[in-house]
């Protein structure tokens, strides 16, 4: 459950650093707007897992990239995220990879796992989703775990744009991930 804080005030990384330590509390800030999360449903972390392990088995035996959960990625002071997965060649953990093991820059794919409220959806489908596209993101994948469907954003044009949904039965492809392939009900918790 997501509590978004609208005092009018422009948040900043340096801000968050003086909240106290707060286990299963996540804070986002896009566009200095601050974004406070607790700890998901069981079922989305199941999902992150889901993902994480297949973009982990299929990077693995390629080489290609580092998939992982929860990265920091640190676009900005302004724009500072912690997405649910990340993958990125090694190419691009070699130039965005900072001493304090944040992305300092786009990974290659995002992937955001849908809450319940309207707020963390808003979020996921409008905030961050301006972000990435913005920031260079090369493909955006929201996953609904409820619904058990998957919306894939690519770059076109320089933006990120929905180039399709996909439900259970469908299989997930991705010009940036050559050769990687898997039905979207795998990314699913039974």
């Amino acid at each position: 459950m997501s509590q978004m804080l609208t005092t009018g005030v422009h948040w900043t990384i340096h801000d968050v650093e003086l909240f106290a330590e707060n286990e299963g509390t996540r804070y986002e800030i896009v566009d200095g707007e601050l974004f406070v999360t607790r700890a998901p449903h069981f079922k989305h972390q199941q999902t992150c897992g889901k993902i994480f392990q297949q973009l982990n088995i299929w990077s693995e035996s390629t080489g290609l990239g580092e998939a992982v959960i929860n990265p920091g990625v640190l676009f900005s002071e302004s724009d500072n995220v912690i997405p649910d997965v990340v993958w990125a060649t090694k190419e691009t953990l070699a130039v965005m990879l900072d001493e304090e093991g944040h992305l300092t820059g786009a990974p290659d794919l995002i992937v955001e796992v849908l809450s319940a409220s309207k707020s963390d959806e808003r979020r996921d489908k409008e905030a961050k989703l301006k972000l990435y596209s913005s920031r260079g993101v090369k493909e955006y994948w929201i996953a609904d775990w409820r619904s058990r469907k998957l919306e894939v954003y690519r770059r076109e044009q320089n933006q990120l744009k929905l180039v399709e949904t996909l439900f259970s039965s469908d299989i997930i492809i991705s010009p940036l991930l050559t050769g990687f392939s898997c039905t979207v009900n795998q990314f699913f918790p039974v």
